[in-house]
């Protein structure tokens, strides 16, 4: 099965692109699922089509689905939400305002994620094309797994086993109910089913598309986007530059337009060097319906396989020399001085921008001290010696 996700800047016609993808794919023959994770739904307009809460045939062989975040959030987070809502009543919080605090922010596009977990688990289908949330909505969404599997690795066992002691003293002391068993099954299965999901996309057979259109803004987010979902260890195998004007027969003010996007261009393919860079044409009408979509990416994708999985080794991996091994971690369009490095335990701290991500050293290296990073075509390279680490407090390095 193949899964491709599209995200970009809101605007950038990301939508249209995912759908065209899916009925490319579908008219080859695949049984294809299109849906969506953000919560201003658009595939429905975007196909001309009435589209459900669950998949709904819309060609031969290719369903759309605009997953309903109510319902699944009422299946995940009950038990949760039950919770809160109790603890804020005794507080004295209105009902109606206690239930909006309960409410897990993004929970649409996380809900979104476990529909997705679904559906590739059922083996109904060829190829899943997800339609994401702008990039920052995004990035946020594919980084919650890795979060809260520290949090549940490390602080969560600790939390339970305390409140399963001291439930009766903390219950009448606190004056407010102390979570049940329940409770803690309800986040341990929401981690479990994200931890899944996490290991679904960041696999061999998903990876990412990154759609833009040709202006420098929209590019400067397009390369850190790449490189954030580089961090997180998920695979970008190309880039959609999207409406982008015909140089044919331009007329002076279009020829302006024109001469702007191709310097933009150039800019793509040097920020995005090794992967393919596809252009869709600005057209003169809107690309509604199934028709109009595979026509927008038939001549989009022309000369190429759309659902051509990502070669390479990932972005993650370690090579092991004969001194000891060197960490490899993806991090396109970044420099030297814009990588925070730590150590502490058996965890590497990697910090780019407003982005940290806290990877867990295979168990092999865990023991080894750090001797050396930097920053190398488009990696971050850590090497790692032999010698056994003496204890120390974690020490912070720049990459």
């Amino acid at each position: 099965m193949r899964i491709l996700l599209f995200t970009g800047k809101g605007g950038v016609g990301k939508s249209t692109v995912a759908a065209g993808t899916a009925a490319v794919a579908a008219a080859s023959g695949l049984r294809t699922l299109v849906l969506s994770t953000d919560p201003a739904h658009s595939l429905a307009d975007a196909f001309g089509a009435a589209v459900g809460s669950e998949p709904t045939e819309v060609a031969e062989r290719l369903f759309v689905q605009q997953v309903n975040a109510q319902l699944r959030f009422e299946q995940s987070w009950a038990d949760i939400q039950k919770y809160l809502l109790s603890v804020l009543d005794v507080a004295g919080v209105d009902r109606v305002a206690a239930e909006e605090l309960t409410v897990l922010p993004g929970a649409e596009e996380v809900l979104a994620l476990l529909e997705l977990r679904l559906h590739a688990l059922s083996d109904e289908w060829d190829v899943i094309v997800v339609d994401c949330a702008p990039t920052a909505e995004t990035l946020r969404l594919l980084a919650l797994p890795e979060a809260l599997g520290w949090y549940m690795e490390r602080v969560f066992p600790v939390q339970q086993r305390v409140m399963k002691a001291l439930k009766p003293v903390l219950s009448r002391a606190a004056g407010v109910p102390m979570p049940g068993g329940s409770v803690f099954e309800a986040v341990e299965r929401l981690h479990a089913e994200l931890d899944e999901v996490q290991a679904l996309l960041s696999g061999p057979d998903a990876s990412v598309r990154i759609v833009l259109t040709p202006e420098s803004v929209v590019l400067a987010e397009a390369r850190r986007s790449y490189t954030t979902l580089s961090l997180f260890g998920y695979r970008v195998d190309g880039v959609v530059a999207n409406r982008v004007f015909p140089s044919d027969g331009a007329d002076d003010w279009r020829a302006g337009w024109v001469m702007a996007q191709d310097e933009v261009l150039l800019q793509v393919d040097e920020s995005f060097a090794g992967l393919p860079v596809w252009l869709s044409e600005y057209r003169p009408a809107e690309p509604v319906g199934v028709d109009a979509l595979r026509t927008l990416a038939d001549q989009m994708y022309v000369g190429s396989d759309p659902l051509a999985r990502p070669g390479g080794e990932g972005p993650f991996r370690v090579v092991r020399t004969t001194t000891g091994a060197v960490l490899h971690l993806s991090l396109p369009n970044v420099s030297r001085a814009e990588v925070g490095l730590a150590r502490n335990g058996d965890e590497l701290v990697v910090t780019v921008g407003s982005y940290r991500r806290l990877l867990t050293l295979p168990a092999g290296l865990s023991r080894y001290r750090v001797v050396g990073a930097g920053i190398e075509q488009g990696e971050l390279q850590v090497r790692f010696t032999e010698t056994v680490q003496d204890q120390v407090s974690p020490k912070q390095e720049n990459a």
